[in-house]
């Protein structure tokens, strides 16, 4: 195949994704996302750098910013093709627009190159083909969140399959990938779980519902912190469907994307959900309203940041943690020195701060992939040759690739930052 892949971000680290797929024979340079993560103190953190201008074109899978994020510093200087789904371009923008007006500073980048990259990208659909020069791709689905996309690189008679973050299971927003369809020779996956299963989804949704209508019959006001994108229309959507008639609330840029999300139908598994959230539950406008929602017992608010960093949760938090009645109950992924780990950890909002009063539930809804499921995505693989591991930490993609390696006689590489690898 004459190909080398290089990982520019996401080598033995969670976070700003970005592989390079070099073809030395017909001069193709493709780049697989371009994301950004960030540092203990909100510092945005981007992938190594590549010449713009030897880009061929950039295949972006989803919208989370640590798989898009750093992408319009492409386009300073040259204009390559971005390559992503319809929902994934219209999410982008609300997601980088929102990272430049509260990390602005920090970034090499301003709001005229995300511009650029809109003006340069080109929307394909789930299951589509097309070629790039001599490259033919195919567009499958991750499973991940509403858009995402896994992209499938066939040059000749060889193939590589870069599948961003995946996840195998249905829910209320996508449909899981179908494992059964996996044709590849070389796998390049995530591995952010790869030490860990998650627990059966169902027991989680049945124990999560127990415990908001515990509190709400008890006289409680439910805060759930959520991340904006997904986690937050799926938690609207499973009390759509089993608390239909609660008073639910949902503010911020959960607002926005719920709308996005209505506007394409082709990406949403259960669509009558989301007519249902917007329907009978209530968009919050202003802060008058949300000094009466903090009034009234029985309520539920569903609201960004879901690491109880920024967003609208700042302010209810404040007013809900020092009641015993109240609950905050915590659905996303809490990364270290974050406010909602420490309250987890710590039972307080800041270092040396106020024990919370207001009880305190986690539940797992991730939406990758746990470590008994990766492992079967390599194992019902047809034609694998190679597993490449990446978007993960050590222990995660050394537990994982052993046991591939083991169980399966296939190949694992672990690349560091850099790294180059022949294919």
């Amino acid at each position: 195949m004459g190909t080398e892949l290089t990982v520019l971000g996401a080598g033995r680290e969670v976070g700003r994704a970005a592989i390079l797929i070099s073809n030395a024979r017909n001069g193709t340079n493709i780049l697989l996302d371009y994301g950004v993560s960030f540092d203990e103190d909100d510092k945005p953190l981007l992938p190594l750098t590549i010449p713009p201008s030897r880009i061929t074109a950039i295949l972006i899978t989803h919208a989370h910013l640590d798989h898009i994020g750093a992408t319009p510093f492409l386009y300073t200087s040259a204009r390559p093709t971005a390559i992503m789904s319809g929902l994934t371009f219209e999410l982008g923008r609300i997601m980088i627009e929102d990272m430049l007006r509260l990390s602005g500073y920090y970034l090499p980048f301003e709001y005229p190159e995300l511009m650029t990259m809109l003006e340069n990208a080109k929307t394909v659909g789930l299951r589509e083909s097309f070629w790039i020069d001599n490259t033919y791709v195919e567009v499958h689905n991750s499973g991940h969140i509403p858009g995402a996309t896994m992209y499938r690189l066939v040059d000749g008679e060889r193939s590589i399959l870069y599948t961003g973050d995946i996840n195998t299971i249905d829910t209320r927003l996508t449909k899981g990938l179908d494992i059964g369809r996996i044709d590849t020779n070389i796998l390049v996956m995530e591995s952010t779980y790869g030490m860990y299963d998650h627990p059966d989804r169902q027991r989680v949704e049945d124990l999560f519902i127990e415990t908001v209508k515990g509190i709400i019959e008890d006289g409680g006001i439910v805060l759930i912190p959520a991340f904006s994108l997904a986690r937050s229309q799926e938690i609207l959507a499973i009390l759509a469907e089993r608390m239909p008639y609660s008073n639910v609330y949902y503010d911020g840029m959960a607002k926005d994307i719920l709308e996005l999300f209505l506007r394409h139908r082709e990406f949403i598994n259960k669509y009558d959900l989301l007519e249902r959230i917007h329907r009978t539950f209530t968009s919050v406008k202003g802060s008058d309203m949300r000094k009466r929602i903090c009034k009234e017992p029985g309520s539920i608010i569903v609201t960004p940041a879901g690491m109880l960093k920024g967003g609208p949760v700042q302010y209810y938090v404040k007013r809900l943690w020092n009641e015993p009645k109240n609950a905050i109950v915590l659905v996303s992924y809490q990364a270290p020195t974050t406010p909602g780990r420490r309250l987890l950890v710590e039972g307080s909002l800041e270092s040396g701060g106020p024990h919370v009063r207001a009880r305190v539930f986690w539940f797992d809804f991730s939406s990758h992939a746990g470590a008994s499921d990766l492992f079967n995505i390599a194992k019902n693989a047809r034609n694998l040759e190679k597993v490449v591991l990446v978007h993960g930490n050590e222990d995660s993609i050394y537990n994982l690739g052993y046991r591939i390696k083991e169980e399966l006689g296939i190949e694992f590489i672990a690349p560091r930052n850099g790294e180059k690898i022949a294919l």
